[in-house]
Parts: C-alpha cells; sequence; structure tokens
C-alpha cells in the first residue's frame, strides 16, 4: 500500500438480535457494542446514526485542535455537540440529511493566535466531514453460510 491511501478495517459480530459487537481490526480499541434503538433494537449501544454523528464532530474537533496546535495554541478543552436529522425520503426510508455540529472553545477568541486562519482551514483537515459532504462509494457483498456470494441488487 502507498503513502497516498490507507485502510481502516473492523469487524462486526452480531451478539443478539440487532445488537453487535465491533472490533477494531488490528488495534489494542476494545469492543464497541452497537444496537438500535427501541422497539426495534434495545439500546446497549449507539446506533449507526448515532456513531456517524459522533464521527462528524470527533473528527471535527479533533481538526480544529490540530489547526488551533499548528500556530503554537494551547487551547482548552473543547466541546461539541452534534445533532442529526433523519427524513424519509420518497420510498418512506429514513436517511440522514443534515449533521449539525456546534464546537465550543474554553478559550475567548482574542487569546488564540491565528484564529482567522484555523478557522478559514480547520474543516478541511476533517477526513470524515469532508467524506461525507463530498459522498463516499460503498461497495457491497453478501455470501451465505458456504462463503458464495449472493447476487445484491444495487439498492443506490
Amino acid at each position: 500500500m502507498s503513502d497516498a491511501e490507507q485502510t481502516v478495517e473492523i469487524s462486526l459480530e452480531q451478539v443478539a438480535d440487532y445488537e453487535f459487537k465491533v472490533r477494531f481490526d488490528g488495534t489494542s480499541i476494545p469492543d464497541l457494542a452497537t444496537d438500535e434503538t427501541s422497539p426495534l433494537g434495545h439500546d446497549a449501544g449507539p446506533n449507526p446514526s448515532r456513531l456517524l454523528a459522533a464521527a462528524v464532530a470527533n473528527c471535527l474537533s479533533a481538526s480544529l485542535l490540530f489547526a488551533l496546535r499548528k500556530y503554537k495554541n494551547t487551547p482548552g478543552p473543547l466541546q461539541a455537540k452534534a445533532r442529526a436529522t433523519l427524513t424519509r425520503n420518497e420510498t418512506g426510508r429514513w436517511r440522514i440529511t443534515h449533521i449539525g455540529v456546534d464546537l465550543q472553545l474554553a478559550d475567548k477568541a482574542e487569546l488564540l493566535e491565528h484564529l482567522d486562519r484555523v478557522l478559514a482551514q480547520f474543516e478541511d483537515f476533517c477526513i470524515v466531514t469532508q467524506s461525507v459532504r463530498h459522498g463516499i462509494a460503498v461497495d457491497v457483498n453478501v455470501r451465505d453460510g458456504d462463503g458464495q456470494v449472493l447476487p445484491v441488487p444495487n439498492a443506490g
């Protein structure tokens, strides 16, 4: 693999009903429980919509911190709040149509060096937000118990 490409791998294993154990392959990160909200699931962990909102907010927070430190700032702890809006599409399926993120600095603006430059560029450092904004190609394969790949029409 070149310096121009990296991969991140995870594995999921069904625990019960809609609860899954997520493993972050190749790392020492502890497993994460995910689940659908009730009444479908049992709220044993965050559902995928919450994970996506968390990923966007976390990435933006880390990117803002990186940009602040790039200009030799030592900011206090950042906070973030994200709100994902789900809307039914034309076929009645729920889709995430908007994610709003509020980032809270601990410091007053006048105490931060080159804040105008920080604010102009930090979002561009955020892998997740920029990927979501521009769309991500997703390929799906389904295999049966024998490992046979099953035909899956493009659900789009």
